[in-house]
């Protein structure tokens, strides 16, 4: 799934995270072809080629609609979900509420905008997720 397209998250920073996550994601558009993504998600070309080159931020519904585009991945929604399930997951795994993760990650997302971007009321940004998950990951040590 998404986050297992990153071995040990932990040991990265989150910027580092993100940015091999693009990578992967970039490798997934290569294999498949710009245009097969364009024609199957809602990412028109120019979004995709900023997407891609990280010079945009991707949003973990990007992300999973290209993720859903590999061989043997699951539908976009589905890959979203499991993104997100391993946040509140991991938060379990290693006793965590969202009060906690906010100072953990020195106050960059609000305990209850975090809330919201695990339940999927609010967008998250990959960024946002390699944040939580590589702290969340640290802590389940």
């Amino acid at each position: 799934m998404l986050q297992t397209l990153v071995e040990e998250p932990a040991s990265l920073p989150p910027e580092t995270l993100r940015d091999r996550y693009v990578e992967r994601l970039a490798a997934i558009v290569e294999d498949v072809g710009p245009s097969v993504v364009t024609d199957t998600t809602a990412i028109d070309a120019e979004r995709l080629e900023a997407i891609t080159s990280g010079e945009a931020e991707i949003d973990l519904d990007e992300a999973g609609a290209i993720y859903a585009l590999s061989n043997g991945a699951p539908d976009s929604e589905t890959v979203v979900i499991e993104a997100r399930d391993a946040l509140l997951l991991g938060m379990t795994m290693a006793v965590l509420d969202v009060d906690t993760l906010e100072g953990e990650i020195n106050d960059r997302i609000e305990a209850r905008a975090i809330q919201q971007k695990i339940e999927g009321r609010a967008p998250m940004t990959l960024g946002e997720f390699a944040l939580l998950l590589s702290t969340i990951e640290a802590h389940k040590r």
